[in-house]
């Protein structure tokens, strides 16, 4: 009963967090509030993940990918949070996008693996989601930094005028993962409430 609560109470965390972190991504918030709901995102992903990981015992693939999450939040973290070079900070980024959706992608199999059920069959969409989120965030990122050839302070220009500017390539591709992990997530979060749910009247 006691790793079921931290089960449920992880995925919601962790749904709360790409929420935030998919908020974060609106070109038209403040840049300081996007990075305090971003860094905030991410240490709930991050908790939430280190939770689901902790609730199940001995080894298992859903394990080993909630703690590779886990480490890909943390590396996101680390590039906000570390007094490094913007280039430094983006790899950081996307490479803690990467490992998010490899984390996803180690979990996968044994969902696929098991019986066929409604709430396996949600928990598998909310991964997949999950899995393209984190992928096209790590895609926009790789953009990104490749397009660096354009002047930092054009950028900084489309950061305080963005109502006139267009969203580039890279940034739809962030804003769109963000919001397709976000719901991936909370899908996750739904078919675990479901399976607790049942659970307790299977104990009833």
């Amino acid at each position: 009963m006691e790793s079921q609560l931290k089960e449920l109470f992880g995925a919601w965390i962790q749904a709360i967090g790409t929420v935030m972190a998919a908020v974060a991504s609106k070109p038209s918030l403040n840049e300081e509030i996007q990075e305090s709901l971003n860094l905030w995102g991410n240490a709930l992903q991050g908790t939430g993940n280190a939770l689901l990981a902790d609730a199940e015992e001995g080894f298992s693939l859903g394990k080993l990918g909630n703690e590779v999450q886990a480490i890909g939040n943390t590396t996101v973290i680390a590039g906000m949070v570390l007094h490094v070079e913007e280039e430094t900070k983006q790899m950081l980024d996307i490479n803690g996008n990467l490992l998010q959706a490899i984390g996803g992608g180690i979990a996968l199999p044994e969902d696929l693996m098991g019986a066929p059920s409604p709430i396996r069959t949600l928990n598998i969409a909310g991964n997949v989601l999950q899995i393209t989120g984190n992928s096209l965030q790590a895609k926009g990122g790789m953009e990104e930094l490749k397009s660096n050839a354009v002047k930092e302070d054009r950028f900084k220009g489309y950061k305080e005028s963005n109502q006139f500017e267009t969203i580039t390539h890279s940034q739809s591709l962030a804003i769109n993962g963000s919001w397709i992990q976000a719901v991936g997530s909370v899908l996750s979060a739904i078919a675990q409430t479901k399976e607790s749910l049942e659970g307790n009247k299977e104990e009833i």
